[in-house]
């Protein structure tokens, strides 16, 4: 069993607006990455503030149970809201979110019984675009927390995280898109035009 937790929080400062309700192809850009790995999960929630427009979408919405505490308070509270075993951790401004190299983290957790499989690039980790296993990560990244961290891969030492490699994560991920972030009118705008003009990793999954 799997949770779905999209990080949407965040003061959005270069976007201008709230970016996980930013229109993206006609949907809020937080539901493009719902629509993408929605086949994944049983469960489904967003980690943002419980107010406004983004109730009325569907998910459950869970406000960070430690405000302030930067992508690692995130994670924490995916972690600690989630349902199931088995969380996949995503942010919400990640239109070519890529379903297939999750769906591969997910069978390596259970395979390798590793904690978390974080998939990795030229640019290095990519610890919001990775799988957990809620009872083993969340104590570590709690005391992270209770340490003044911040980072997402702070706890990372304190466990058993399998990273896949540039070259691994390739294979899924042959246009190096999965990882684009959508951070500014201008991002979004061009991810808008890579998708209108099509292609295996860019295309426009509709919702089911």
């Amino acid at each position: 069993m799997v949770t779905l937790a999209i990080l949407a929080g965040g003061r959005s400062q270069r976007m201008g607006r709230d970016k996980a309700l930013t229109p993206f192809l006609g949907r809020p850009l937080v539901c493009r990455v719902w629509d993408r790995l929605a086949r994944l999960a049983d469960e489904t929630l967003f980690v943002a503030d419980a107010s406004g427009e983004i109730l009325t979408l569907g998910p459950r919405v869970v406000p960070d149970l430690l405000p302030a505490r930067g992508p690692l308070g995130g994670l924490y509270t995916a972690l600690a809201s989630a349902s199931h075993p088995a969380v996949i951790v995503v942010g919400c401004d990640m239109p070519f979110i890529n379903a297939d190299l999750i769906e591969h983290a997910l069978h390596i957790l259970a395979s390798e019984n590793a904690d978390a499989v974080v998939p990795s690039s030229t640019d290095g980790l990519e610890p919001l675009h990775a799988v957990y296993r809620r009872e083993a990560c969340l104590p570590a990244v709690r005391a992270s927390l209770e340490r003044g961290e911040r980072r997402a891969v702070a706890w990372f030492p304190q466990a058993n995280v399998r990273i896949l490699t540039p070259e691994e994560t390739a294979v899924f991920d042959p246009d190096g898109i999965a990882f684009f972030n959508a951070n500014t009118p201008e991002e979004l705008a061009q991810a808008a035009q890579w998708a209108a003009d099509g292609g295996p990793g860019f295309d426009v999954i509709l919702p089911g």
